[in-house]
């Protein structure tokens, strides 16, 4: 009996070693490869013009592509363009585009970019401060440490220094990697803390754990001033839930620190054209604010922004499409620890959340996922450990 499965190809790494193990001839590796390996890109909000030339040019790769149907009569302005095809088969295509010059061009440009981000994937360690973690190997495990009044799960625990300084060295001992200080609640409808009161809140609690800990100690605040007084009490990561794009002096302040910066997706309305893609916008926005101010990309990580302008809904689908944040070539925090997706889902309050946070833990693994921010420390510690067992090589 003929025993035929299909096989699930996601990158050069995985095309070539399926291959490999057929025992073919070294030499057929270079080419076999960009073969196996299946992609689909889609381009947004591209001319009519532009449309059809590039589906022509891609049929003519053995390619496929679906456009707008108003694009063959021109009785459409603009349409997104999904290509799908071989590595192969997009390679070539690049390079007739880029003879075509101008607009096409540059698409060709974006498609090449995307090409080579398949081929280097991730930095190979996420640099910050002092501390340099591997990227790939594991899943770090970020404890959460509120030092705040009012914080969804655990406002007010925390508010005393050695009171957090002793849950900090619990989530230690229980395998946290990485301890998050943060001094203004972000939970909908909350109160606005000044910077003055939110540095008075972590500054003190930072210098203790820097000293006591051999652990990176991130701070999370969205104001360059609270970052600026962290990062000098000893801190070594920036965790920004507005991405640098809310408080413009935060990236200098980072690079001039040579902190680790996480970037996170958020917005001040729930409506989207399309999630996903919106989504990596906004990111892409970030880095570049980021690149601009000297930071490296080896001290980036990108954050979806669960629970963070998003319903419901939306929050499922980037749980679901979580790999094409794989686009940006960069480490990605999931933080869905105890939040309202969970509740929402179970109709349970939060403290019971615990099964529902490691359920997306272990998809957000598997979806790619390099960095987990936790409650839970110890329990999801182990979740963290046996998934990856399951998915990383």
């Amino acid at each position: 009996m003929i025993n035929a499965r299909i096989v699930y190809i996601n990158d050069m790494h995985e095309a070539r070693e399926e291959i490999r193990k057929i025992g073919v001839d070294a030499s057929a590796m270079t080419w076999l490869s960009p073969k196996a390996l299946s992609i689909a890109v889609k381009l947004e909000d591209v001319s009519t013009f532009e449309a059809n030339t590039i589906k022509q040019e891609m049929l003519g790769k053995g390619g496929d592509v679906a456009v707008n149907r108003g694009v063959a009569d021109f009785s459409a302005e603009s349409s997104d363009v999904l290509l799908m095809g071989t590595y192969s088969q997009f390679n070539r295509l690049v390079y007739k585009l880029q003879m075509h010059g101008g607009s096409l061009k540059e698409i060709a440009h974006e498609i090449q970019r995307l090409l080579e981000g398949l081929e280097k994937g991730k930095p190979e360690y996420f640099e910050c401060g002092k501390y340099r973690l591997p990227i790939g190997e594991k899943t770090y495990v970020m404890g959460i440490l509120n030092v705040t009044p009012d914080s969804f799960s655990d406002g007010g625990k925390y508010l005393e220094i050695e009171s957090a300084v002793k849950r900090a060295r619990e989530m230690v001992e229980a395998g946290a990697d990485i301890i998050d200080v943060g001094g203004e609640s972000t939970r909908p409808g909350y109160q606005q803390v000044d910077a003055l009161e939110e540095i008075n809140r972590v500054v003190p609690v930072i210098e203790r754990l820097s000293k006591e800990l051999n652990v990176p100690i991130s701070v999370d605040t969205s104001k360059a001033q609270v970052a600026e007084k962290a990062l000098c009490a000893g801190a070594c990561i920036v965790n920004d839930v507005w991405g640098l794009q809310r408080d413009f002096g935060m990236a200098e302040v980072v690079s001039k620190h040579g902190a680790g910066v996480i970037m996170m997706h958020n917005s001040d309305t729930k409506e989207y054209k399309d999630l996903m893609g919106d989504i990596i916008r906004f990111l892409r926005k970030s880095i570049e604010i980021a690149e601009k101010a000297g930071i490296t990309r080896e001290s980036m990580v990108i954050d979806p922004g669960i629970g963070f302008g998003k319903t419901l809904e939306h929050n499922l689908e980037v749980m679901r499409r979580m790999r094409e944040l794989n686009t940006l070539n960069l480490p990605v925090l999931l933080g869905t620890s105890r939040k309202s997706l969970i509740g929402n889902v179970l109709d349970l309050p939060v403290n019971e959340r615990l099964e529902g946070t490691a359920a997306t833990i272990t998809l957000g693994i598997a979806n790619g996922a390099d960095i987990v921010r936790v409650h839970d420390v110890k329990e999801m510690v182990r979740v963290a450990r046996m998934t990856d067992a399951m998915v990383r090589v």
